[in-house]
């Protein structure tokens, strides 16, 4: 697997960040989850999905029975943009060739959020016309099975998020 050097300065986030935030979980997984980008306490960490979404997700994960340790969680970029807003095109660009080498012979890449789903199939539409809808990802010289869903973050506030993210889940479990 590619991973940035620790003194990367591909693009500007170089320039916040405490860390750069690398894959976690069990690397060798056919599953992985995709997430935006570091938050706060992810770049203080250096660990995908550590702050409050992360519990969302470990919640969601440990009621279909799964564990961090099953799956391999990243973000498509691996360092906090400023003020946890959404990465740039030409961040995730710098960034591509790592999330590429981190996706590459997987069985299932499930795209946690709208930036996520958007970065790496190129969907920009309504998140209820895609969430749990497999589709195919084109990655490197394969394909892999994607599964667009909602970021746990959305399910703070959407009853209707948390039951598509407990479905993902669902459909996550019988990939491993």
């Amino acid at each position: 697997m590619l991973v940035p050097e620790p003194d990367c300065c591909l693009c500007g986030l170089c320039d916040g960040r405490t860390t750069i935030v690398l894959p976690d979980g069990n690397l060798l997984s056919k599953v992985v989850f995709v997430g935006e980008a570091p938050g706060e306490n992810e770049d203080l960490q250096g660990r995908p999905f550590v702050g409050k979404s992360g519990k969302i997700l470990a919640d969601a994960m440990a009621l279909a029975g799964i564990s961090r340790s099953d799956v391999m969680i990243t973000n498509t970029v691996k360092c906090r943009p400023p003020s946890n807003r959404d990465p740039k095109p030409e961040e995730m660009e710098a960034c591509r060739p790592f999330l590429e080498s981190e996706l590459s012979g997987r069985s299932l890449v499930v795209g946690l959020g709208k930036s996520a789903i958007r970065d790496l199939i190129d969907y920009d539409g309504k998140m209820a016309d895609i969430v749990n809808r497999i589709v195919d990802l084109d990655i490197g010289d394969g394909t892999v099975r994607f599964l667009p869903t909602y970021h746990p973050a959305a399910c703070i506030y959407n009853k209707s998020a948390r039951v598509a993210l407990a479905e993902a889940m669902g459909i996550v479990r019988s990939y491993l």
